[in-house]
């Protein structure tokens, strides 16, 4: 592609993230060498809306994105619809070599997402992930510091993230929202899937098995899981906790990543590096006082600030496709966060037993099609569309 031409985008889905995709970021102008060229949406009334609400006038509207894909106007898409549906539209445009960016999660559980990763690898068009949590300074840079051996060896991951509160009118919103059928699952999948991709992206590897701890309906009126605690294990025989809830208020974002030369605290917009001066596990090798602790300094850590969010992966994407910069973040990275999803899941049916990774594929799909069948259908929802900007 020359590198002056604009990439011209097209949406899938003209919900909340969709909606906010159109009026925040492109016709804002926070998306750079970019444009939307088509939109769709299944249901007409949101089109009229976006019509209504967008400084965009020469976008084509699709009910149908097949057709919109057929089309010849777009360059990318961004798929912004049910979790359900992310690996069947991704599919749809790298079979027709139109690059794409799927919302998060890559799937609902992982036998889809590999298969659509082996897809992946065989186009030539783009995948790319919308993992806009990466993007922020405070997780790059702990992952940074991780990598040079600030913390050495891993002994303990305790993330807190009970910030997610989400009033019974949210799960009403949407006759697919927090069911098994509609939506695959509550909180682990709808809003947990950037931590579960950056606690192992920050860190480094995934845990080697859970216990999970699910209460489904505990706050809310849905079937699916509101209220989870998770116990991690790791291969060098770290331990790890998350903790995560729709109906805690006011709540808690604290990750805190332990190890033998100091830990990492993540929380209020800051990072914390509490640094041993002596490794803890020599220290305690060699120290003749049985309650003397190595010394510690504390640094507030700096980073360059920069926290960009959606807008940062859609503008990475596009310089990528016009050769400018590397791709941030691949659409194949989406497996390891349903991997974990998954597996805590599967623990939490069976009522905490111990499940390592990677999971049985067939025996999830079996144990979620179960769940499917049994699904509750919600046919009183109706369909709202709220602004999400500055909620993530």
């Amino acid at each position: 592609m020359n590198k002056t031409e604009k990439i011209r985008y097209g949406i899938i889905g003209l919900g909340n993230q969709g909606s906010s995709y159109c009026l925040n970021i492109f016709d804002k102008g926070r998306a750079k060498d970019a444009v939307v060229s088509a939109m769709c949406d299944i249901n007409p009334a949101k089109i009229e809306r976006i019509k209504e609400k967008t400084a965009n006038t020469e976008a084509a509207y699709f009910t149908d994105y097949r057709e919109m894909l057929d089309s010849g106007l777009c360059d990318a898409v961004l798929i912004e619809v049910p979790h359900y549906q992310h690996p069947e539209m991704v599919i749809a445009c790298l079979e027709r070599g139109i690059h794409v960016i799927s919302e998060k999660p890559a799937g609902v559980y992982t036998k889809q997402v590999r298969e659509m990763n082996e897809i992946a690898e065989r186009s030539e068009a783009v995948f790319g992930m919308m993992f806009n949590q990466r993007t922020n300074c405070l997780y790059r840079k702990m992952r940074e510091m991780i990598r040079e051996g600030a913390i050495g060896e891993l002994q303990r991951v305790t993330w807190i993230i009970t910030s997610w509160y989400r009033t019974q009118s949210y799960y009403d919103g949407g006759n697919w929202r927090a069911t098994w059928a509609g939506e695959g699952g509550g909180v682990l999948i709808n809003q947990c899937p950037h931590q579960l991709d950056l606690i192992q992206w920050v860190i480094g590897k995934l845990p080697s098995a859970v216990h999970g701890f699910c209460q489904y309906g505990r706050w809310h009126d849905i079937e699916v899981e509101d209220e989870v605690t998770a116990y991690l294990e790791y291969d060098n025989g770290a331990t790890g906790v998350f903790i995560t809830t729709t109906g805690e208020t006011p709540g808690t974002n604290r990750l805190e990543i332990s190890g033998t030369r100091g830990k990492l605290i993540c929380e209020n917009d800051e990072l914390i590096y509490v640094r041993n001066a002596e490794d803890s596990a020599e220290h305690c090798k060699t120290s003749p006082n049985g309650f003397k602790k190595p010394g510690t300094e504390t640094v507030l850590v700096e980073t360059d600030g920069q926290n960009p969010q959606h807008a940062g992966i859609i503008n990475n994407f596009t310089a990528a496709l016009l050769g400018k910069e590397e791709l941030f973040v691949k659409g194949t990275d989406g497996l390891a966060g349903v991997e974990l999803m998954n597996a805590i899941e599967l623990s939490g049916w069976r009522g905490g037993a111990r499940v390592t990774l990677p999971v049985d594929e067939d025996e999830y799909l079996a144990e979620l099609n179960l769940r499917c069948a049994a699904s509750r259908v919600k046919t009183q929802a109706t369909e709202t569309i709220t602004n999400t900007e500055g909620t993530y």
